[in-house]
């Protein structure tokens, strides 16, 4: 499972195409900034393990699998290990094919069929560009039915977390979850919850943020490294994944809420795409 690799001054980036097209590593001077596809995982192709993968053509879950597009009910067999509710949507399921490789930029094609968990047609692509200041990502979809279907993208990164890492965004609101993590309530963000200014990241988060304006800032104070995420339309969601006890916390940029992509449409033959910026640069509290 051949990896492409791009650099850039002391970035590093390596992309895994074969194993659901995700980002394998994404590294300055050597240390990680998030999570690496171990070559165990990239050996069992286990994607999920990855430093991030795609969502397409949904993020999060589908509840029991239902999916009612027009009056008419689809029902999706389960995607991921122990859970009823299908997760994350097929492209992180699938190898990607290399279009392009060129210095230090790469784009990945998927042409999904329509035969997996999903029941429409599409084409996806990923476009990776890295700079000595960052790593830009294009994604996009395209539907290839002739009729307007839900479409959605989204990407799935597991930031490295360090004992003194700082996470700051603003957003409107946010969706409680059921046990299931799926949504129940839309309310305005809670105090514990508020990260308008950088502050620890607060473990046990597992939600959707919705009014986000596109904007994160993740600090490691101890490395002296700070990251800009930035995002461009359609991603005004960001899920906020900080588990307990565990070495990464992940922010999502994705297109809808979680259990919302049914109510989405994207025309016959249209593209849905977006532009996601990590920018670093050296963080004020350097030691």
């Amino acid at each position: 499972m051949t990896l492409l690799s791009l650099r850039a001054g002391a970035l590093a980036v390596d992309l895994a195409p074969s194993v659901g097209g995700t980002i394998a590593r994404f590294a300055v001077d050597g240390i990680d900034l998030l999570r690496p596809l171990s070559a165990e995982a990239r050996a069992e192709g286990r994607a999920s393990a990855a430093a991030a993968y795609p969502l397409v053509p949904y993020s999060n879950r589908i509840a029991n699998g239902r999916l009612e597009v027009d009056g008419t009910a689809f029902h999706l067999a389960p995607n991921w290990p122990g859970s009823v509710h299908p997760m994350h949507g097929e492209g992180w399921r699938g190898p990607w094919q290399v279009l392009a490789q060129a210095g230090q930029a790469a784009s990945l094609v998927q042409a999904y069929d329509g035969q997996g968990s999903w029941p429409f047609r599409y084409r996806a692509r990923q476009d990776f560009h890295l700079d000595p200041g960052g790593l830009r990502v294009v994604l996009a979809i395209e539907n290839l039915e002739d009729r307007p279907v839900p479409a959605g993208l989204g990407l799935h990164p597991f930031f490295v977390r360090d004992p003194d890492s700082t996470l700051a965004f603003r957003a409107a609101a946010v969706w409680l979850g059921d046990r299931d993590v799926l949504p129940v309530e839309r309310v305005a963000v809670p105090p514990a919850w508020t990260h308008d200014t950088p502050r620890p990241v607060v473990s046990g988060l597992d939600n959707c943020f919705d009014g986000w304006d596109g904007r994160a800032t993740i600090a490691w104070p101890g490395r002296g490294w700070r990251l800009e995420l930035r995002a461009s339309d359609p991603f005004r969601h960001a899920v906020v994944y900080t588990p307990p006890g565990r070495d990464y916390f992940c922010v999502e940029p994705v297109s809808h809420a979680n259990g919302k992509i049914a109510g989405t449409r994207l025309a016959a033959g249209a593209t849905l795409s977006g532009t996601i910026d990590f920018r670093l640069s050296l963080s004020r509290e350097e030691p």
